[in-house]
């Protein structure tokens, strides 16, 4: 059914005496004495830190942040912001890449602090909400995109690691992401750099301008414009095929041979190849006889085909998808009366890419051969076109000039009985995009009013905006099984290609749909000093205001909704309304002890009300040594897709049908191979009474200054996440799935000796099983992270050297199911929310930086652990269950997996930044990443580029798949 969202009425008489969760700088942000004068010498600066709203001078706080400046994007070596959060140390297990082909929401990217997952982490742009993309991962979990945010648009990045639902409300439970778009701008400056890899595709080019005018401080006004064009090549899995990770041939290793178009025992020896072939299932010897074949050219014969040599290269699966970026961000500040100052921002940000999932698409010679389709009630049907299949009976045409030449003489079909004189078309499909693609268009914009001042003794922020996502999809090579079979039978479809384009346009339709989402906020805030001695020290005071309401809204494409393309679907048509109010409290009850309080009060319109107190404290008993540590309470509300009118599809771990497969091995007599191994489909369903996900963080660290110029953090953290929504399907032990069956038709029965018959089976195949969101899961992680920051003016004029060390270690990450807890810390899991992207217990960033005169040279090393492929929340107990257990992957189904393959290695990217500063207005910079040519570890257990069958971890590994860049680019200012 259709559920509505139902209206409540907004009542919140809350006094709020709140304190601050406050979050510290790393050294690398602070600001820096005039040279040859000592920090006590420096004036102090008040700035306002991502986790707090009362500004301060001391940015070492109670709670960890991460500070990236524009200076250190530059000095990265990338050329988007997505690729430079992937490497953060603090990203973890569900983290969404760019090159996760598979993903619902491929194209965009997302991060997930401490492996909690993208839903789990809020990011903001300057302090503020955005809209999160319009497609949801999975088709479920928001997040904002942060793919096509342009570099020279953002002046800094401020990642709090630590929950934050008692300022900043929803999603933060672990942690901040806080992207702060330049203020202001003056002159003009031009950059432009291209690069590419070493063994091909991803070429890339940028090129970025920004000009401004107007002197804050003088003229009283500020306005600039920077827009940006980016554009990055696809790399395609042909690109990498002499590396074992791309390659599908696992028969050196101890697997099965997974080429395309050959024929092997987990096909029945019956695979389409290169050129289409007519089989008869009936004859005798089966797949063994080749007068059970009529291939229809010459270029493969059976003797070939049975020896490997009609394989399929899948040349256009992509492990990059192509993408364009084009954004433009505008500013505008005036200053008013006394220190009011009104700011505006506007920005319109787009990308252009295109995915595919990589398998090319091939005449149906089953039953049933599309996956399930979710409708607007709820319901999910098969795939109507897929219902039919490529049998053709004595006589009839296969396509232009081809009839069936394996019918008996005289031949008449008797009734109701097995009808023995049909054939079998195998072949892929012609004059089609060769892969299910889609041409996405992502566009996201926002406006945004600041207004800052001071009224009344307090430092007053008033804000507004109206933000937005929207992406359109343009879908191809997508088959409408009714079209094609039709024009098969008919004697129009010509199967071995050159088919009229009209034709082909009703065989192959193009089709599209728009996805929007829209956020629209109002926050007011204040902050004073209410007593400049209370105790030992002043007592400060902050409270504001926040609104915003969000509106989802995902159509599926009308030909996937009704079945007549077959494929997935998943929709939302929802929306949520916001009103709270909060406050934070600092006060220093003993000397060089900090206490700061904060807390929030939310009201939604969709489930209620949540109450989110916080505190920490700092004490410093010396210059050079704090102990600091916070306890925040924080939440998650359910969204649009998990409570409002929305549907999908996904798979779970792979099962043998208990009735077309009992046995669970494709050659027993009995079996039907098309039941064994499978991934059946789930239809999720929204749940209306869902309350929200809550948690509870714990922070405890150590800030160090053992001598000038070297700054060390140290943190524990302990995060519990209760109440968390998730789908019935492997987390609810009540659950039973009732599976929905397809009407049962002649499929292939294994006769025990390598030979198979014709037969109709005793129940049709499985098409999906309903699976309802309930709040039942838990979640709780420990670990610890650190930062080190070293800076060191050399003698002899030697230069300055910067080293910066960035490191996370996870001591434990359990998942509760069904009563039963995992220790994933390690492991693949958990693969059912976090896209099998695995699970390291240790990341780790350093960077060296070498600056003398205009010479300036990075060294950027980034390291990920190894870890298991086994996920116990989902079976992977052993080495034998990880690879159809986890991932649903074939390498060694059948087969015993070899124990090496059980662990993924683990993976070093080492990256070098040059910059050159021949004038005061030219720049020149190169770069290498990954300088060592390390390519991707094996990870046989994720399935984030199952379409392309290859077997390295997109989420973690991706800069191993790209492969040794270069780049080069100059900078000019006028």
């Amino acid at each position: 059914m259709m559920f509505k969202m139902k209206s409540m009425p907004f009542a919140v008489s809350c006094a709020i005496a709140g304190g601050a969760l406050l979050a510290s700088v790393p050294a690398l942000a602070q600001s820096t004495a005039p040279e040859g004068a000592t920090s006590s010498q420096a004036a102090p600066q008040r700035v306002v830190v991502t986790g707090s709203l009362i500004s301060r001078t001391d940015t070492e706080t109670a709670a960890p942040v991460q500070v990236l400046t524009a200076q250190d994007l530059q000095r990265s070596g990338k050329t988007s912001v997505a690729e430079l959060l992937s490497d953060l140390a603090a990203n973890g297990a569900g983290t969404l890449g760019t090159g996760f082909s598979g993903a619902f929401a491929n194209g965009a990217s997302g991060v997930s602090l401490r492996g909690l997952s993208v839903g789990s982490t809020l990011v903001l742009i300057d302090g503020h909400r955005m809209s999160p993309y319009a497609i949801g991962d999975d088709g479920e979990r928001s997040f904002v995109d942060v793919s096509n945010i342009p570099f020279d648009a953002i002046d800094s990045i401020e990642v709090l690691k630590s929950g934050a639902s008692s300022l900043y409300g929803s999603d933060a439970v672990a942690g901040v992401v806080n992207i702060k778009l330049k203020k202001s701008f003056n002159g003009t400056q031009f950059k432009t750099e291209a690069g590419n890899s070493q063994h091909g595709g991803g070429k890339t080019q940028r090129a970025s301008i920004s000009t401004g005018i107007g002197d804050l401080d003088n003229d009283g006004y500020n306005a600039f414009v920077t827009a940006e064009w980016r554009h990055e090549g696809a790399i395609k899995e042909s690109d990498r095929d002499q590396y074992a990770w791309d390659n599908r041939d696992w028969r050196s290793r101890g697997g099965n041979n997974l080429t395309l178009g050959v024929p092997t025992s987990l096909n029945n020896f019956l695979t389409p190849t290169s050129s289409p072939f007519l089989y008869n299932p009936t004859g005798q010897g089966g797949a063994s006889n080749p007068a059970n074949f009529q291939f229809l050219d010459s270029s493969c014969n059976f003797v070939k085909y049975r020896a490997g040599q009609c394989a399929v290269r899948d040349t256009d699966s992509y492990l990059q998808p192509q993408s364009d970026n084009i954004n433009v961000l505008l500013g505008m500040t005036k200053k008013l009366s006394g220190d009011w100052e009104l700011a505006f921002k506007g920005s319109l940000f787009g990308r252009t890419s295109d995915n595919n999932r990589g398998v090319p698409t091939t005449y149906s010679t089953s039953s049933f051969a599309g996956n399930t389709i979710i409708n607007y009630a709820g319901q999910a049907t098969p795939a109507v076109g897929a219902i039919r299949s490529t049998t053709f009976a004595p006589g009839a045409a296969v396509g232009a000039n081809v009839t069936n030449p394996f019918a008996p003489s005289g031949y008449v079909s008797p009734t109701n009985v097995v009808d023995t004189g049909r054939a079998r078309l195998y072949g892929y499909i012609p004059d089609i995009d060769p892969n299910s693609s889609q041409h996405n268009r992502a566009q996201t914009t926002r406006f945004a009013l600041d207004l800052h001042g001071s009224a009344w003794g307090w430092d007053t922020s008033i804000a507004g905006g109206i933000t937005q996502s929207r992406v359109a999809i343009d879908y191809s090579g997508y088959i409408n099984r009714p079209a094609l079979y039709s024009a098969i039978n008919s004697g129009q479809w010509n199967v071995l290609g050159g088919n009229d384009p009209s034709l082909v346009a009703q065989v192959s339709p193009t089709f599209s749909n728009t996805s929007v989402s829209k956020l629209n906020y109002f926050d007011a805030s204040g902050s004073r000093t209410l007593m400049d001695n209370f105790m030992a020290g002043p007592l400060a005071l902050a409270a504001g205001v926040h609104w915003h309401k969000r509106t989802w809204d995902s159509p599926s494409p009308d030909l996937l909704l009704n079945g007549t393309a077959g494929g997935t679907s998943a929709f939302v048509f929802g929306s949520e309304t916001d009103t709270a109010i909060f406050g934070e409290l600092q006060a220093t009850p003993l000397k060089n002890t900090e206490v700061h309080l904060s807390s929030r009060y939310d009201h939604y319109d969709t489930y209620g009300n949540s109450f989110t107190p916080a505190a920490s404290f700092k004490w410093t008993p010396v210059q050079q040594f704090a102990l600091r540590g916070n306890f925040a309470r924080g939440f998650r509300a359910p969204n649009p897709a998990e409570t409002a009118s929305a549907g999908s599809v996904f798979l779970y771990n792979a099962i043998n049908d208990p009735i077309l497969c009992p046995s669970g091995k494709t050659t027993t007599a009995g079996s039907f191979a098309s039941g064994c191994g499978i991934q059946p489909a789930y239809v999720q369903q929204t749940n209306k009474n869902l309350s929200p996900e809550k948690s509870k963080s714990y922070d405890l660290g150590i800030v160090l200054e053992p001598l000038r110029g070297l700054n060390a953090t140290l943190d524990y953290y302990k995060i519990q996440v209760n109440n968390q929504i998730v789908t019935s399907a492997g987390n609810d032990p009540n659950y039973t799935p009732v599976y929905v069956r397809g009407a049962p038709t002649p499929i292939d029965m294994s006769n025990g000796d390598g030979t198979t018959s014709l037969v109709t089976p005793p129940a049709g195949p499985i098409l999906y099983a309903n699976s309802p969101y309930i709040n039942l899961g838990e979640t709780k992680t420990a670990g610890i992270e650190a930062d080190v920051n070293y800076r060191w003016r050399m003698p002899s004029d030697l230069g300055t050297l910067r080293a910066d060390l960035s490191a996370a270690h996870t001591f434990s990450y359990e998942q509760s199911i069904g009563g039963t807890t995992y220790e994933l810390a390690g492991t693949q899991g958990p693969s059912v929310v976090s896209g099998a992207t695995g699970n390291p217990k240790d990341r780790a960033q350093f960077s060296l930086d070498w600056v003398r005169g205009p010479l300036d040279v990075t060294l950027n090393v980034n390291y990920t652990s190894s870890f298991s492929t086994k996920d116990p929340s989902v079976g992977g107990t052993d080495c034998a269950s990880t690879a159809l257990d986890v991932g649903g992957r074939t390498y060694f189904q059948g087969l015993t997996q070899p124990a090496n393959y059980c662990e993924v290695s683990s993976f070093t990217a080492t990256n070098l930044n040059v910059q050159y500063k021949l004038s005061d207005n030219l720049t020149l910079k190169g770069s290498i990443l990954n300088l060592f040519d390390r390519q991707p570890p094996i990870d046989v257990g994720t399935y984030g580029n199952s379409g392309a069958q290859t077997s390295y971890n997109a989420s973690l590994h991706q800069a191993g798949a790209v492969g040794r860049f270069f780049s080069a680019g100059l900078n000019y200012t006028f």
